[in-house]
């Protein structure tokens, strides 16, 4: 299983988020996510988050909270399964650069179920717009869709 990261960066009631438009071959193509990224051999999750912040948005990120942990299950092809550490945070220094993988833009928190996004996203998403505690969500796709998603509990 795969291991990833991904981070919401919030500065007056909007989330920074990434459309990704500029690579060839991207499993995201044309979706709007948060920041992050691949965890390198031997880097925690939180060095990997701060790592892909300060790559992709020249951002310097200062306290993050964890906010949770969602597993995804492909069930057909398309991927090899992943275990995302999910991350907000609203302390940072700087201003977003360009970035290689797609356009950066500030988006305004009640905006954000207007974006094309992954339907998983979404289900996350609510989460912390609520500003619901630790979550952790196991989500299984059959190529693009969702077909299930559940809360687990320890």
């Amino acid at each position: 299983m795969k291991e990833t990261t991904l981070c919401y960066l919030e500065r007056d009631g909007a989330y920074l988020m990434l459309l990704r438009n500029k690579k060839e071959k991207d499993v995201n193509a044309g979706k709007w996510i948060g920041v992050g990224g691949h965890l390198e051999e031997g880097e925690t999750p939180e060095a990997c988050a701060r790592r892909e912040i300060a790559e992709e948005t020249g951002l310097v990120p200062g306290e993050m909270r964890y906010r949770g942990i969602i597993d995804f299950l492909f069930l057909t092809d398309r991927s090899e399964d992943e275990r995302m550490y999910l991350y907000t945070s609203t302390d940072f220094e700087g201003e977003p650069s360009e970035c290689n993988e797609g356009t950066l833009r500030w988006i305004p928190k009640g905006d954000l179920m207007d974006l094309n996004l992954w339907e998983g996203d979404r289900i996350f998403l609510r989460i912390l717009l609520e500003d619901g505690g630790f979550f952790k969500l196991r989500m299984a796709y059959e190529g693009d869709r969702l077909v299930s998603a559940q809360e687990m509990n320890d």
